[in-house]
């Protein structure tokens, strides 16, 4: 360990770590940044990844610098036309490859994905502003998904059952791919909800038209691509961007035969609504809102712990969130500690995030 010198060991007695934020206080707002373009996020069609002829893009900002760090572009309507006829061309023969095959593919996409977890995760941080303990969480999530996939033949089997009615009729069901289907996904799980969709999609026989959301579609792009990777062939899973505009030719078009939407309650009721009306099979996850019971004889550390963390874990932007809680016996017992609890949360730029190398290394040793 370097020596320190006697005016450097005068210099650190006089801070304390009360004073670091006087001396190397946060910004009011975010550090200044060079104007700089940033690159646009690629559209993957049949099997290609390209730029946007588009005039219209959205800036995707890094939450704990506001910095913008992407920008998604909005579609136009012949790309987003091209996306779909590709996924219509490569039905056919997808829809014949065996199951065992389509399986195969979900497979090698699961070693890939635990391959490249750590640069799908470090995406999800730049873009959503989760933690990376977090973003790690919401890519295993979704590998899980993945997981089933591999095993997915005994949930598409059909059934038989004999002598249903006099006559000797028997009955039959049989599950079948429907064609082009699609996805919508949210922001704040931007490879879990990814993962939610195609892979159980494409493994069944259709071919997939992916929406990520436009404040964070960079993770999806990646699954995408190392979807390709595994053996997806061209045109069977394609990634458009963009806004409201995009969600609306997703619904009315007539290719696709069916919509999966995560979201808002209002966006939710708008896609069931508008895809409905065009004769599409909607599957619509929207708000929820809730509870945690807390007993009388409940741990208090871990009950307290757990509340806090349900609560206001990731700003609380996760469907399972709790926002009530019901205490059996009433609240009075926990109310000051939960209170406690939640004031001690802090919500501000990371100090490693905003202050430069440069400046940390003027921090006197004893508060670095």
């Amino acid at each position: 360990m370097k020596k320190q010198s006697p005016t450097e060991k005068e210099q650190a007695s006089t801070y304390s770590s009360s004073t670091v934020f006087a001396l190397f206080p946060p910004p009011l707002s975010p550090p200044p940044q060079k104007k700089k373009k940033q690159p646009g996020v690629k559209l993957l069609i049949d099997g290609e990844k390209l730029e946007s002829k588009t005039k219209e893009w959205i800036d995707v900002h890094d939450p704990a610098t506001q910095n913008v760090v992407a920008r998604t572009p909005r579609a136009t309507a012949a790309e987003f036309g091209s996306a779909v006829a590709a996924a219509a061309r490569a039905f056919p023969k997808w829809r014949t490859t065996p199951l065992p095959a389509r399986q195969r593919v979900m497979l090698k996409l699961q070693a890939l994905i635990r391959q490249h977890e750590d640069e799908l995760a470090a995406a999800v941080t730049r873009e959503q502003g989760k933690t990376l303990a977090d973003a790690r969480g919401d890519v295993f999530r979704g590998l899980e998904v993945v997981e089933f996939a591999c095993g997915l033949a005994p949930a598409l089997m059909g059934s038989h059952l004999e002598n249903v009615a006099s006559g000797g009729v028997d009955c039959y069901s049989v599950k079948q791919p429907l064609g082009v289907v699609a996805g919508i996904c949210p922001f704040n799980f931007p490879a879990m909800i990814p993962l939610w969709m195609f892979p159980i999609a494409v493994t069944a026989g259709n071919t997939f038209v992916l929406k990520p959301s436009e404040r964070d579609p960079s993770a999806a792009v990646m699954l995408a691509e190392l979807a390709l990777e595994a053996g997806l062939p061209r045109g069977v899973l394609n990634v458009v961007h963009g806004g409201h505009e995009t969600v609306n030719r997703i619904c009315d078009d007539e290719t696709i035969k069916a919509v999966a939407f995560v979201g808002s309650d209002a966006g939710g009721r708008h896609v069931s609504s508008r895809a409905g009306a065009s004769g599409k099979r909607v599957q619509a996850n929207m708000g929820a809102k809730n509870h945690a019971v807390v007993l009388p004889d409940a741990h208090r550390e871990a009950t307290l712990s757990a509340l806090t963390g349900a609560a206001f874990g990731a700003a609380g932007q996760r469907c399972m969130a709790v926002s009530a809680a019901v205490f059996v016996g009433g609240v009075g017992p926990w109310a000051d500690d939960l209170v406690e609890r939640a004031k001690a949360l802090r919500c501000a730029f990371s100090f490693l995030r905003v202050f430069s190398l440069r400046s940390l290394s003027r921090i006197p040793p004893s508060l670095s």
